[in-house]
């Protein structure tokens, strides 16, 4: 017993033993927990911090001058996305007023916003839903017979994220008869076929292919809308 004893006195008050089994000595502190390597990014590569003072607005064009971009941002607030205005025509008219291109037949009843009305073409019949928001820093151009559910998020551009977090803008197209439902997001330089549509909450990265449904983030082909475009089934 008195060398189990002995034996406990030497470990210290802490507990442990050097690598020579000795006891630390009186009042040193407990060794620091060994912690794992931390690497730096990919085969240990330094991780830079973009410098966003310096980012520009790569190949995006205003093609509006900031007085006329001001103006619309108030119109667009006071009426555009104004809920006690249940006025599709009004809306209609305050958009091809600044140089918006929309066809016959559109219900715009519902709030909305669209970042520059000279960078869209809308169709005929086409239904914009509640809180849909068109980020046309390049053109979008919407199809006839198009159904643009609530939520719903357009955008025309995106940032350089491996130099300098430049502004870059490519135009978006949405053929005749898609269906883009509830909030969902569509990337830039994105083409939609003819007829597609895309489930809820879907981000779509990439081009779809006509007639398709389309779903997830990415979104991803879940079946053929129609029976007569399945294509490969027999």
């Amino acid at each position: 017993m008195a060398q189990t004893f002995e034996g406990i006195g030497r470990l210290g008050a802490n507990g442990r033993r050097n690598e020579a089994g000795e006891a630390p000595p009186a009042g040193a502190a407990p060794p620091e927990p060994t912690q794992p390597p931390q690497t730096a990014g990919p085969a240990g590569a330094d991780i830079r911090v973009i410098d966003l003072s310096r980012a520009g607005k790569g190949n995006y064009v205003g093609r509006r001058g900031k007085l006329v971009q001001a103006v619309w941002y108030v119109l667009e607030t006071c009426v555009l996305d104004n809920r006690l205005l249940p006025l599709s025509a009004l809306r209609v008219g305050l958009l091809r007023l600044f140089g918006a291109k929309v066809g016959e037949g559109c219900r715009l009843v519902h709030p909305m916003r669209v970042k520059a009305p000279w960078n869209l073409e809308l169709g005929d019949n086409c239904w914009i839903g509640v809180d849909v928001w068109i980020y046309n820093q390049a053109p979008i151009r919407i199809g006839s017979n198009v159904c643009i559910s609530q939520g719903a998020f357009l955008s025309a551009g995106s940032h350089d994220l491996r130099t300098n977090m430049d502004l870059h803008v490519a135009p978006i197209v949405i053929e005749d008869g898609v269906w883009i439902s509830s909030k969902c997001v569509v990337q830039m330089g994105v083409t939609i076929g003819r007829s597609a549509v895309v489930t809820p909450l879907s981000v779509v990265h990439r081009s779809l292919e006509a007639g398709g449904v389309y779903g997830g983030n990415p979104c991803r082909f879940l079946r053929w809308r129609f029976q007569e475009s399945a294509k490969g089934n027999s």
